[in-house]
Formats: structure tokens, sequence, C-alpha cells
């Protein structure tokens, strides 16, 4: 099956068929992020077409029920976390992407590993996963405590609006009591490793 082009018609479907899945402020926060994500894609040197591709369905699962989430999890073969079943809201990620694959045509890994993991994070991230991630923390619909410096940050520096964005999320999550996803936790720390650690020296 050849890839499927990202070109003004895939995109007019798609946005179509998306908004019909949607209320309107999730169809309004799907766009915000498009747009922020198209931003940040230009900036950091990321392909722009699969950057709005991966934007425009990081929510199409987001609407759907516990029953359904964990239903369409086990019909396609998603094995789910503990954790993901009991935070299931986390399921909409995975069952997102392949529902991307699966009613979309997205047979890009790149753009399906964006999806997956635009919630949590992980260890190991793409470029285009950083950017779908942050522009899903930073879009001007977004008005939570904190995002100011992640929108600050992620003017020059992709990898530190990352580490904002994830410690501002770890901290809120600790503060409710809530489970916080392990690859929220390995992203965080790798960045940590990279960035500020220093380099163990050698013997």
């Amino acid at each position: 099956m050849p890839a499927v082009p990202f070109d003004r018609a895939w995109f007019q479907k798609t946005e179509s068929d998306v908004r019909a899945r949607m209320d309107g402020p999730r169809f309004q926060h799907t766009l915000g992020v498009v747009e922020t994500a198209a931003q940040l894609a230009r900036r950091f040197g990321v392909d722009e077409a699969k950057a709005r591709a991966a934007a425009l369905l990081h929510d199409v699962a987001r609407g759907y029920s516990r029953e359904r989430l964990l239903k369409e999890a086990d019909e396609f073969g998603i094995v789910l976390t503990e954790l993901e079943r009991r935070a299931w809201v986390l399921a909409h990620a995975p069952v997102g992407a392949e529902v991307a694959r699966r009613e979309f045509g997205v047979d890009d890994p790149e753009v399906l590993a964006a999806i997956r993991y635009h919630t949590t994070g992980r260890a190991g991230m793409s470029k285009l996963e950083k950017v779908v991630f942050v522009a899903d923390y930073i879009e001007p619909g977004r008005s939570h405590p904190g995002v100011g410096p992640v929108r600050r940050a992620a003017e020059s520096d992709l990898d530190q609006a990352v580490l904002l964005a994830l410690d501002q999320t770890i901290v809120y999550q600790v503060e409710r009591g809530q489970l916080i996803a392990p690859e929220s936790l390995e992203a965080r720390n790798e960045i940590v490793m990279q960035r500020v650690l220093p380099s163990a020296s050698p013997e």
C-alpha cells in the first residue's frame, strides 16, 4: 500500500472528518495544536506536513468513553498497561494512533509515534514527537498556570520546553495524588541527564 501523501486533499478531508468526531471546544483545541505544531516545525527544522498531520489526529480518540477506549484497544490488539486501564483517559493516545492508521491511512511511523506519545512523552522522542507534545501544551487556547514559561522556552529551545512541560505536569499530578506515567518520568530523566547533569569523566 503506498504511503499516504499529506497533501491539501488529505488535509481537507481529514479535517472535515475530525470536525465531525469532536465537540466545538475540542476541535478548536485541535486547530490550535495544528497551527502551533506547524510554527514549531518551521522553527526547529521538522517536516511541517508531518507535524500538521500528527497534530490534526492527536486527539481523534479523546472523546471516546472509557468503555469504547478499552474495547477498541482490545480489538486493535493494543496491550494497555495497568496504569492506562486505571487512568483510562491516557488510552486515547495509543488508540488514536491506531485509528489514524486504520481509518485515515497514516502509515508513517514518526507521525504515529507523535500521536501515540503526545500526552506522556517518552525517552528517545523524535523532534516531531517533541513538537506535537509541546504544541499540545502551549496552543493559544491553553491558559493554565505555567504555560507562559513553556511558550517562551519554545521560542528557541525545544528540549527546554519539553522539560518544563513535563516538570509542571508531574508536579500537578503529584500534588493531586494522581498516577504518573513512567514514560513521562523517563522522558524527563533523559533530558536532565543530557542537559543538566555533567558527563561522567573517564577514569
